[in-house]
């Protein structure tokens, strides 16, 4: 593998980056990110990436396909009334895009549910896919991953005002948890507890919505996600307990394109400042701390 890539930017893409791409250094009351006056990152020119499929039908294309999450504050979310996308997850993903040569107008961004990711990666009809999305072996058989990027643990979500689920020890046959369909999250509860009745959806939001309902006592998923939704709700939703398991998010990929697999790995290793500066945009008001995890690069 050959990797070129020559960086500059100029005062007009500069400003279409911070005003486009979340470049932020806080959030608003909805839990997007407010621009400031530096980008975080800057577009490659002159990218050469000899033997990868993917980036090739990128170029070919003139564009970049990336499957996100669009319900998850703090990592993958779309206001709906601007239309515009923000979350550590989406700058990440833009990160990605912009070191292959790829500027935010030349992004098509994809709301991607979690149990379509691999076929969505398998289909071609996503580039890459950056969505909270845990390494897993039996995703691998399907899937290549770069990463970790981050790493998170299940956690568990109830409303504000229950004082019976304190923690995991007190889930039992009568209660009944939220997750999402083909999550990891899911599949770790139905395999340690198999006596709770679960509910699943295809995005959290609906999740939270049954639990403002009153339709289901407890939503679980990785406590970095169901921090986003606390600091929307402050009020009415809190996190009980300490996290569960251990999950490593990478970035979802074509099976077999170890170029761009590389690639990814090397921008991972090399940029840690971007990565502190995208966290630190995206994910410091939430309370949560957390260090860049190394790449695992098998």
């Amino acid at each position: 593998m050959r990797v070129k890539k020559t960086l500059t930017i100029s005062a007009v893409a500069m400003t279409a980056a911070i005003i486009m791409g979340g470049c932020a250094a806080g959030t608003d009351d909805a839990g997007s990110p407010e621009a400031t006056d530096e980008a975080l990152f800057e577009v490659a020119t002159d990218v050469t990436l000899e033997g990868s499929p993917t980036y090739d039908a990128m170029v070919a294309a003139d564009s970049v396909r990336i499957g996100v999450k669009e319900d998850q504050p703090n990592f993958g979310f779309l206001d709906a009334s601007t239309g515009e996308r923000s979350g550590f997850d989406v700058d990440i993903a833009r990160w990605i895009a912009a070191s292959l040569g790829f500027d935010e107008d030349k992004i098509e961004f994809q709301a991607i549910p979690s149990s379509n990711r691999e076929s969505a990666l398998v289909n071609g009809d996503i580039d890459y896919y950056v969505g909270t999305y845990s390494i897993t072996d039996p995703r691998k058989e399907q899937v290549d991953f770069a990463g970790p990027y981050f790493v998170s643990g299940q956690g568990l979500l109830v409303a504000a005002d229950n004082d019976t689920i304190e923690s995991k020890d007190d889930l039992g046959a009568d209660t009944t948890a939220c997750s999402v369909t083909g999550s990891t999250p899911l599949a770790n509860l139905r395999r340690d507890y198999p006596d709770i009745k679960t509910v699943e959806f295809d995005t959290y939001s609906q999740c939270i919505e049954s639990l403002n309902d009153g339709q289901v006592d407890v939503i679980t998923t990785d406590q970095a996600i169901l921090a986003g939704y606390v600091q929307q709700s402050p009020d009415t939703l809190k996190i009980v307990g300490e996290s569960f398991s251990t999950e490593n998010y990478g970035f979802g990929l074509p099976k077999g394109d170890d170029a761009l697999r590389g690639f990814v790995n090397d921008l991972l290793t090399e940029g840690g400042d971007t990565w502190t500066a995208i966290f630190d945009a995206n994910l410091s008001e939430s309370g949560l701390t957390a260090d860049q995890p190394e790449v695992d690069a098998y």
